[in-house]
């Protein structure tokens, strides 16, 4: 009855559930993986927002790489803002999908060093070669708060760090690519703040909005979900064989029976 199994239609439907099953039990796997990945970035984010402000010397210095740990960490510095080496970074957007500039303005500590602000985003004048109109930042010494933010590299961030731009205009923030610029031994912390205290003034229409979380919760659902389609495959193969013997055993039925004539007396 089960000799049906070895023919090739079965052979090949049965190979390819032996296979299905071991790789959704595997994806499921590596979408719990990406579960806790992204839960551990989560839990970072919000214990770095949560955190009390410390002075931006406190974490950051020259050559310094911001660690997971430390990004957005509320910091504060004192010092006053360098319009003059003042620079806009290209194609960024803002929260409505409109492409400009983020301002990246350098800011001179009590002790001379430079700590590269990000105060916000700014549209672009209608030419992409044409700098920007940008409010002016406070004149004078100011304190100001930010959350402290890594350098952009084009492998983390995706964005070609192009040559030949328009004066003035950078595609990354990255303070050794600053430092290089500002020159004359220039001391440069590493990373950048997001200035969020005090808002600029003026006309510039968005700061940058709080770090936004990662969707944990689909990398669980998406694991259960594909441990569901490992047990279905064997709960399918034995619904697709109990229809194949119901059908064979029916076609047994339906064969007709030689009737057997009595022998002549």
């Amino acid at each position: 009855m089960y000799r049906f199994l070895l023919t090739r239609q079965w052979v090949i439907l049965t190979l390819v559930a032996l296979v299905l099953i071991p790789t959704m039990i595997r994806l499921g796997i590596w979408q719990m993986h990406r579960h806790d990945e992204r839960a551990a970035r989560n839990q970072l984010v919000t214990d770095a927002l949560k955190a009390k402000p410390v002075p931006v010397e406190d974490l950051a210095s020259v050559g310094h790489t911001v660690t997971s740990k430390e990004r957005y960490r509320t910091v504060t510095a004192t010092g006053r803002f360098d319009t003059d080496d003042e620079v806009v970074v290209r194609r960024r957007v803002n929260s409505n999908d409109e492409v400009g500039y983020h301002v990246l303005t350098p800011f001179v500590l009590k002790d001379g060093k430079v700590l590269l602000v990000n105060r916000g985003w700014v549209p672009d004048s209608g030419s992409q070669t044409a700098f920007p109109k940008i409010p002016a930042p406070p004149r004078g010494e100011v304190t100001l708060q930010g959350r402290l933010m890594p350098d952009e590299t084009t492998a983390a961030s995706g964005i070609k760090n192009l040559k030949g731009l328009p004066d003035r205009q950078v595609m990354l923030v990255n303070s050794k690519q600053e430092a290089k610029r500002l020159g004359g031994g220039t001391q440069v912390l590493g990373g950048y703040i997001a200035q969020t205290s005090p808002a600029p003034k003026g006309d510039v229409p968005e700061q940058l909005g709080s770090p936004g979380k990662e969707d944990a919760a689909l990398n669980f659902a998406y694991a259960y979900q594909w441990w569901l389609f490992a047990a279905a495959v064997p709960v399918g193969w034995v619904v697709l064989l109990r229809r194949e013997l119901r059908d064979r055993r029916s076609k047994k039925d339906d064969e007709p029976v030689d009737e057997v004539t009595p022998a002549a007396v």
